[in-house]
């Protein structure tokens, strides 16, 4: 209770000093409008007075100026009168001349004019005459030129039409050469087909094509995509093709069964080498020579030792059977398509 009287009070304080220092600058503020608005006002007084002797003195320098002209006016009358009556009958004189002057100058532009037609008739005709021989001489030579032109262009198209019938023929006897190598590469895949289908074994004559591993979704994603046109010259050329699919099958299934046993093969061939190895250590460790004894000899024990690492024998259960992998041609093709 004590802490909000002491806030009432300094806030009443406060409102005190605020009204007092409003109440100071309005009387500020009003003294100095009042300074401002006399100070103003003496200087309009001032300017009005200095605007008004300045207009009473321009008006007596306008009357002592206009009274200075109206007397070089009556002056200059006076002493240019006898003139003034001279020059209007000069005047009258010269109109007189001017018009008499101007009938001559019209009569001599009817006669120029007429000269300058007739002159220019008789060039425009001699022009014109020039122009048409000279217009006839150059149609004469066009003509000319356009003749040589057109006998170069019927040689040159006669040796171009016989060019074109001899490239004709050469492509025409290329074609038909062609057509028979290829007949007589397609009788050499028959023959080829007829004797490979000798060596099928019997599950790949009843099935000669596996059946496909793609799912029913993905056999419509490919359908769809093969469906859509293609911004590529490759890819349409694909489209052509699609009838070589099961030949494609049957070429990657071959071609991967060759890769298995060719990978077989070489396994094969390393453990042969292998066990050609330890054959020879087991023969060189049986015969006793001057040439087996310079070399590493198992049978040449020093304290229990050996120069040459003792090998494993091959039945060993220690020895990893080696692992033929196999792959399946279905799952090789679902990978590639």
């Amino acid at each position: 209770s004590s802490m909000i009287n002491q806030n009432k009070k300094e806030c009443d304080e406060l409102m005190d000093v605020m009204f007092a220092m409003e109440q100071e600058f309005n009387e500020r503020e009003s003294d100095v409008r009042h300074e401002f608005q006399s100070v103003r006002d003496e200087i309009k007084n001032r300017n009005l007075e200095e605007k008004h002797a300045l207009r009473i003195q321009l008006e007596g320098t306008v009357e002592d100026l206009w009274k200075q002209f109206e007397e070089a006016r009556t002056n200059y009358t006076q002493a240019t009168a006898d003139r003034k009556t001279a020059f209007e009958n000069l005047k009258a004189k010269d109109e007189k001349s001017a018009e008499e002057i101007e009938q001559q100058m019209r009569k001599l532009q009817r006669l120029s004019d007429q000269i300058s037609y007739l002159k220019a008739k008789m060039a425009s005709t001699a022009k014109e005459s020039d122009e048409r021989n000279k217009t006839l001489k150059e149609e004469r030579e066009s003509i000319l030129v356009h003749f040589q032109e057109l006998k170069t262009q019927m040689g040159k198209l006669r040796d171009a039409d016989r060019a074109r019938l001899t490239t004709l023929t050469v492509q025409s006897n290329n074609s038909v050469k062609e057509l028979e190598r290829i007949k007589s590469k397609g009788q050499h895949i028959l023959k080829i087909s007829e004797m490979c289908r000798k060596l099928e074994a019997e599950e790949e004559k009843v099935l000669p094509f596996y059946p496909s591993t793609l799912t029913a979704e993905e056999e419509d994603d490919v359908n769809a995509a093969m469906a859509e046109p293609s911004v590529e010259k490759l890819a349409d050329m694909l489209h052509d093709y699609t009838n070589l699919d099961n030949f494609w099958k049957r070429y990657n299934k071959v071609l991967l069964e060759n890769l298995a046993m060719d990978k077989e093969k070489g396994k094969l061939v390393a453990e042969n080498q292998r066990l050609k190895s330890i054959l020879k250590q087991y023969l060189d460790g049986v015969s006793v020579n001057d040439e087996i004894m310079s070399k590493a000899n198992p049978l040449f024990v020093v304290n229990s030792n050996s120069n040459i690492p003792m090998s494993v024998p091959v039945m060993d259960s220690r020895v990893a059977k080696p692992t033929i992998t196999t792959i399946d041609a279905t799952q090789a093709v679902k990978h590639i398509i």
